[in-house]
Formats: C-alpha cells, structure tokens, sequence
C-alpha cells in the first residue's frame, strides 16, 4: 500500500481536497494524511503556513504500514517544508515529492493508490493529472507539465497487478450514465481493474487509455450512448471484464436515462480477434427509450441519415510544390462551405436560423482554417486530411468539456464534412429524400441537417446522441417533430421498419400493433384551438400549457394557450457545475412570463433529482433516488436554492404582468406545504401551491387546502407511485397508466377536496393531455388542464361535445372500474357495464 500526504497552507483546502479525493474510492481504505496550516493565532484563528515538523511526523505515522509515501505540496513554501521534513523524518521508507497539482494531483493518487499501483505509478498519475484538464481546454501538450518518469503510469500500475498477461478478452459496452466518463465513473473503472491489465479505447476511432490511469480516463471524453471496447488481459480478466461490464450497465451508480438495454456487448474472445462494428439489430416489438425532447407521438417507416465522409488517406504525404495548392482547396472549400450555409441561413427562421449562422461562422473560422493548411505545410497532409485531423482535435476538445459544449461536437462534424466534400468535390451526405412520411433514425444530426427537416417529409426524430440543449433537439422543437434523443442501440433499428415516436414520453417502439399507430396517426393530426376551453353547456375549463422555457412559451402563446399551467424551470439549472444567480434566473423566467401577458403562469420550482440529477443540488449517490432528494426535499440539503429561486421568480412577476402562481414538487406532507407557502411569500409570492404527485399528498388532498391556494396533479409521477412502478422503465409501460383505476381514484379524492375547499385543481400529467380522459379529469374536479400546445385542439374538441353532467356521470363510472380496460369503456358510455359488475 502507498500512503500519501497532502501539504497545504490552509487546513480548509487540504481537507476539502482529500474530501474530494475520497469520494472517488469506494474500495480498500487509502492512506491519507493531511499536513496543513501553521496552527492558530491567539483568538483561535487558523495560521495559514506549512510545518516541516508536522510533515515529517505525517511521513512517519504512514510508514508503519506503508511501502511507500507520496508527498503532494501546493505552492511556495510547503515545497521547502516538504523537503527539510525528509530530514526530520525518523523513519526510512521510500519518499517521493511529487510536482503535480495540488488538488488534481491529489485526486489522481489517492485512485492510483486504492488500485495497488506502486510508488513510481502513482507519483507518475498525480504529476500528469493536467492532462485531462489540459486536453479540454486546448492549451498545447508542451504546456503541460511532463511525468517525472518516462515510464508510462498506466504500464507501470497495470504491472504491479497483473499476474498474466496472456490473450485478450475484448468486449463492447455502452456508456450509459448522463454524465458520461468523469471522475466518479472514471476512479470506479480504476479500481474494478485491479487483478489484470485493462484499455478502454472509444469507437469508433477515439483515443484509448488504460484503466489504472484516471487522468487518461479522463481524456477519453466518453459521453452518454458512446461505445466502448475493452480488452483486458490476465489471469483474473474474465472476472474483471464481468465487473467492468456490470458498472457499464449500471450507469456507475448513477442511472442510465434509458430503460432499455443497451446492445449486448460482444462475447469475449480469446487473443486479437477483431469485434464487429456493425449494430446490433432491434427486433420487431422492442421499446426503446431515451430522452424526449420535443413532444407529439407519429408513426412512419424507419429511414437512415446517409453516412458521413470516410476518412481520407492518412498515409498520403504532398510534395513540397504541390503544397500551395492543398493550401488554397481548403481556403476556397471553407469560403463555398461558408457560403451554402449563409443561403440556408437565409431561408430559415427563428432558432434554426441563428444555429444556421453560427455554423456558417465554424466554417469561416480562421483558426480551423489556419491550422489546416499548417499541417499541410509542415507535414505534407493532404487538403482533406489537414481538415478531418483539425476538425477531430476540435470536435475531442469539446466533447471532453461535457454539457452543452460536448452537444456542439456535432457542429464541428457537419463543418468538417462539408468542407472535405467540397474539396474532394463530392456529395454531401445529408437527409434522403422521400416521397412517403418517414422517421429519421441516425447516430446523431447536424444542425444544417436537422434545419431542412421542415422542407422534407420527415416527420419524427430518433438519435443514440444528443441533448435536451442540443441543436437537434431545439430545432425539432421548433418545428413541432416529435423527437427522442440519447436512445442506444437506435442504429440497429431495421431500415423501413415501422417506428412509433412518442416525444412526451421519451419511447420508440419498433413495429408497434395496428391499432397503437392508428393511435398515433390521430393523434398528429392537427385540429385548431381557438383559445377558449369550454364544455357544451359553457362550463370553462382553462386550456393551458406545459413549457420548458421562453421559446416553448412563444409558441404555445402562438397555439393560442390560456395560459401556462406547468413552467418547468429546469432549464435554468442544466448542464451546469453550479447553480444560477438570482439575476440570471430573474432574467430566464422574465423571457416566459413575457409571453403570456395578463393571463396565468403556474411556475414549477425546481425538480431536480430521481432522473434528473445536479452536481449542485444532489449529487449523492442515491440506491434509490425516485424515493430520494428530490423536488421539494432538495431544500433540506440546500435551502439557499430554494430562497434564490422563489425570490428570481418575485422579481420576475413583478416585472412583466403575467398573473404567476408557484408550486413545489414532490410534497408529501401537510408540513412541508405549509412551509414552502410560507417561504414562498415571504419572497413576495402571492399564490403558493403544490403539485401531487404522491398517494401520500392525494390523500391529505382536503388539509393540504387548508395551507395552500391550489394544487396540480402531475399523473406521471402519481401513477409511478401508486403502483411501484418505475416511468423509466419500459417493461412496466401498462402500470404507468393514468387510466389505472388506483390513479383516477386519488385524482377523484383531491378534485372533491378542491370543490369543497373551493379552489382550482389543475393537471398537467400526460393525462390531460388524452383527449378521451379529458372529460373524466373534469368530472373527477380539475378546473384546468395542462398539455403540449399541439394537444390543445384536440381536447378542446373532445370537451365542446360533453356537458358538466356528462363528466360527472362519466368519472363517477370511472371510479367504479376495476382495471383499465373497464375504465376507458365505461368512460365512453357514462355507466358501468354489466359484464364488468
């Protein structure tokens, strides 16, 4: 075992870094002592300075049981104390003074360490611990501090483990968590490495790394859907292989955001044997899941995005007086490339356009352009070459940054393949063209690509990449295409097999019956709303709309929405590494309300958690996180989030004059909606309410009223947790069914409490946006209901035929059903059926 000892001026900074650190083991314990700060002052205050004394004592205390000690400095004079502390020391193991960062550095060997590597292993992975830093932000490799060593550290780690190392086993496996490989994911793979030899390389020609080296790891920059080859060598591999895969599988603790199984990896093979790149094929009947973002269900035949350019030659080398030549193809294929997209620019409209146009700036870019034509000078690349090596060093770049930056990677890949198909003057590849309706399945899209979806018969989208903030995803928003992103494994989905999207519920099933795509055939259909919601006998119901942010907002005002029922306002909160300022939130919210003047605004504070996880808000690891921190809990933890977000929103709705009401998520208890009515207008809130979406809260319906202004059912987590049943997970789709009669039975429960109580009860699940369960929801009490804008008409047809007495008798058959097949029959008729009694 290698102890460590971290030296630092301040006692907080070397604590908070070996906090840090330990939270990426979860293995053996790890030798860690902190030598830091020079005491405290006469009033208790910490000194900030380093103690060669205290040093040395550190280095002695881990040499009783240690073969080794590292010893990590921050800055300045703990490199002094550190060393006059090796001649103090009274014991005489072997001491090595690390030049690494201090808290990368730290990080890096306490991993190294927790995988048995020796001494010279781990000095070397905490001193190129910049490496993953470096690599993301494009500074230059000479920058870089280099290993003290010219051993490599993977090499010199993975040889104090393995025992044998004699033919491979190579396996494929899928990274499913949504953040990808990072520090946590990547110190995991470190330690279920331990007893073989193990390289993870990205496929399909992205770098590879060994598994004992985190910052390498690190560099991979594997996101979400990307595919992974193992190979591993040993006498343990098989049993490491298996835990490796199983930590894939399971979304490194995680969660996957896809119910369903990522391809099966392929089985292992003893020695070099190559893997096959082809996709594993999707059977008819599967359901597929990943993240919708753009909502509206549709079925259509199963069509490919053509494949992109093939890598040119990398073996050609120009002549020296050929160069000059290379050199101009690529400034006049940039300047044509520049040109086809400002023409398209042209043509386009909102969102897209401005995508547009920031792709028509990538392919001016003079520093893609400048370093092109460098390699091209010094190293005899050809035109195409030059681009497509530039093009992928940008695109690694910025999809080892994570977030929204990893989603531009697709930018750079359009940009790169239209200029290298300019040069070689050869087609584009792009989006077929079709005279019949289809759905467009494809590894990811490019923005120029996804932008002439509205020209085409395209009519769904289907990607194992992607985003809710990616290109794709904005667009097909702002094109109405219901899409779903993040699905693995879609590739394999067969060629004109029928594909049911739905874009709500984030589900792709693959020749679905009859019946379901005559279902969804209605349901595309579009039928007009004319902003008022009403029954036969003119009882209104208010017609609302589910948004996610101002450009949702701008076009469900177009779809002429009463209003807003359910602002999520997550969107403030992604793909961040810490939380928004009120300023920034105020400034969000204000682009929403803007849209919707006089007219109501139900706001949702923030749901973090359960899937959708924040580094900020609750990034502990959760066994079970839909039970876990989530929604309203959050403030438990973190109630500064909660008081930000509820005084951004005051602010807000006291500059534009849309009337807004708030509510909390995931309330439980009478408790805990009192006091988030009390903070809520303590911050100048003046209607506070509550979403249910627990049986807990359904049934606590009429004390609940008692301390807020209104409540709003949100039915997809009502029904998960009325019937046990995960939303994520395909396999138990039938269970997630509003139509369930234990679900209409709560609804029916807090509708009589909200007549009682007299205030409004809204619904904003899934369910109000089914235009045969809209009449139910209202005899069952909801005042307003709450949906995409494209559902709109067709539940405002389905009301204007049906009077207040119809949904009473209605929901009142309804509450007798017993399953879900006698609930939406006896919907339809008003009454019990016999054969049901």
């Amino acid at each position: 075992m290698i102890g460590i000892v971290a030296v630092s001026h301040s006692a907080r900074l070397g604590e908070a870094a070996l906090e840090l650190a330990l939270q990426m083991v979860q293995g053996p314990a790890v030798r860690v002592r902190v030598a830091a700060g020079a005491g405290v002052d006469g009033d208790g205050v910490p000194v900030l300075g380093t103690d060669a004394v205290a040093v040395a004592a550190a280095i002695d205390e881990l040499a009783a049981d240690c073969e080794g000690v590292l010893v990590l400095m921050d800055l300045g004079s703990a490199v002094l104390s550190a060393e006059l502390a090796l001649e103090l020391r009274a014991s005489d193991v072997p001491v090595r003074l690390a030049p690494a960062p201090f808290v990368e550095g730290l990080l890096a060997a306490v991993v190294s360490a927790a995988a048995g590597s020796d001494l010279d292993a781990v000095a070397s992975e905490a001193t190129s611990a910049l490496g993953a830093k470096t690599g993301q932000l494009g500074v230059p490799e000479n920058a870089a501090p280099a290993p003290d060593s010219a051993t490599d550290s993977s090499d010199a780690a993975s040889s104090s483990t393995v025992e044998d190392a004699g033919e491979a086993l190579v396996r494929r496996v899928r990274v499913r968590n949504p953040q990808g490989l990072h520090a946590r994911p990547a110190a995991l793979i470190a330690e279920a490495s331990a007893g073989a030899e193990v390289r993870l390389r990205r496929l399909p020609d992205g770098p590879d790394a060994s598994a004992a080296s985190l910052s390498r790891l690190l560099v991979l920059g594997a996101r979400q859907g990307d595919e992974i080859e193992l190979t591993v060598r040993g006498a343990q591999a098989a049993t490491v292989a298996e835990r490796l895969s199983a930590l894939f599988d399971d979304g490194f603790g995680e969660g996957t955001d896809a119910a369903a199984p990522a391809p099966a990896p392929a089985a292992p093979t003893e020695g070099p044997a190559a893997v096959e790149d082809a996709p594993v094929t999707i059977a008819s009947g599967a359901v597929l899941r990943g993240r919708g973002v753009s909502p509206g269900r549709v079925a259509a035949p199963v069509v490919h995005l053509a494949p992109a350019v093939a890598e040119p030659d990398a073996d050609t080398v120009i002549a020296v007086e050929e160069r000059d030549a290379e050199v101009s193809a690529i400034e006049w294929a940039a300047v044509a490339v520049a040109d086809q997209l400002r023409t398209r620019t042209a043509q386009a409209t909102g969102e897209a356009r401005a995508i547009l146009d920031a792709s028509r700036l990538l392919a001016s870019d003079p520093e893609l352009v400048s370093e092109a034509t460098a390699l091209v000078r010094a190293k005899g690349r050809s035109a195409a070459r030059a681009v497509w090596e530039t093009g992928l060093a940008h695109e690694k770049g910025l999809t080892a940054l994570g977030g929204r930056m990893a989603e531009r990677a697709a930018d750079i890949r359009d940009v790169r393949d239209r200029i290298i198909a300019e040069i070689l003057q050869v087609d584009m590849p792009g989006v077929p063209e079709r005279e019949e309706p289809f759905v467009l399945v494809a590894t990811d899209l490019s923005p120029a690509d996804t932008a002439t979806l509205g020209e085409g018969r395209c009519v769904g989208l289907v990607t194992e990449q992607g985003g809710p903030t990616s290109h794709t995803a904005i667009i097909a928003r702002s094109l109405g295409l219901p899409a779903v992103v993040g699905v693995a494994g879609a590739v394999g989905i067969p060629v004109g097999a029928t594909l049911l999207v739905d874009g709500g519920r984030g589900t792709v099933e693959v020749d679905p019956p009859e019946s379901r795509v005559a279902e969804a055939a209605a349901a595309a259909t579009a039928v007009e709303f004319d902003g008022t919601g009403r029954l036969a006998d003119g009882h209104r119901v208010a017609l609302l709309a589910n948004v996610g942010g101002a450009a949702d907002a701008v076009n469900a005002a177009a779809a002429r929405a009463e209003g807003v029922g359910l602002f999520r306002t997550e969107f403030c909160f992604l793909d961040r590494a810490d939380a928004p300022s009120v300023e920034e939130q105020t400034a969000a919210y204000r682009g929403v309300l803007a849209a919707f003047p006089g007219r109501k605004v139900v706001v949702r504070t923030l749901d973090a958690g359960s899937d959708k996880p924040l580094p900020f808000a609750n990034a502990d690891h959760e066994d079970n996180p839909a039970l876990g921190v989530r929604g309203l809990r959050i403030a438990r933890r973190r109630p500064q989030l909660l008081d930000d977000q509820l005084r951004a929103l005051a602010w807000a709705a006291e500059a534009e004059s849309a009337q807004v009401d708030v509510m909390a998520p995931m309330v439980a208890t009478v408790e805990e909606a009192r006091e988030f009515a009390e903070r809520a207008r303590a911050a100048g809130i003046e209607r506070a309410g509550i979403m249910i979406e627990t049986p807990s809260a359904a049934l606590l319906a009429a004390e609940l009223f008692e301390v807020v202004d209104f409540v709003s059912l949100g039915t997809n987590d009502l029904a998960q947790y009325t019937l046990a049943a995960d939303r994520l997970l395909s396999d138990l789709g039938d269970l997630n069914d509003p139509w369930q009669p234990a679900v209409l039975r709560l609804i029916g429960i807090v509708g009589e409490a909200g007549r009682a109580a007299g205030k409004s009860v809204g619904v904003c699940g899934e369910a109000a946006s089914d235009p045969a369960l809209a009449p139910v929801l209202v005899g069952l009490g909801a005042t307003s209901l709450s949906m995409t804008p494209r559902s709109l008409g067709r539940v405002a047809e389905a009301l204007s035929v049906v009077s207040e007495e119809d949904c009473r008798r209605a929901a009142e058959a309804v509450l007798g059903a017993r399953t879900v097949d006698e609930a939406r029959a006896v919907a339809r008729t008003g009454e019990a059926h016999a054969e049901f009694l």
